[in-house]
């Protein structure tokens, strides 16, 4: 059963910088997508980022949101995302979520294969 783990979720205060990271036990091939989704209580689960990796490296991909405070990147392995959170506001306080599909970037949760159980980041003062 393919497995996404993920982990460095926390309590930060506004301004803060949190790292996640997530790795996955699915099968590796020429192209893959790994990306984070969050959720907030009461509101619908949204792109946060994503990385489309094949063997040339990984292409990022940001929510309008974040772009400029979070960074994603992928390991050598190819099988591990990272997502560094900097300048950390309370509207960021949700339940990160990792994911994975083969092939292109998607912005929309459905069409994502595997998820990860969640991790909780909270931005507060």
């Amino acid at each position: 059963q393919v497995q996404l783990v993920e982990s460095g979720g926390g309590s930060v205060r506004p301004g803060d910088s949190l790292r996640l990271s997530c790795a996955t036990s699915a099968r590796i091939e020429n192209s893959h997508t790994m990306g984070w989704f969050r959720q907030a209580p009461g509101k619908e689960r949204e792109f946060v980022a994503a990385t489309h990796i094949s063997w040339s490296g990984g292409t990022p991909y940001y929510a309008d949101s974040v772009q400029g405070r979070f960074t994603i990147s992928s390991g050598n392995a190819r099988n591990t995302v990272y997502l560094q959170m900097n300048s950390l506001k309370p509207e960021d306080t949700a339940v990160y979520y990792c994911a994975f599909k083969y092939r292109g970037v998607s912005y929309y949760p459905a069409d994502y294969t595997y998820w990860g159980q969640g991790t909780q980041v909270t931005v507060s003062s």
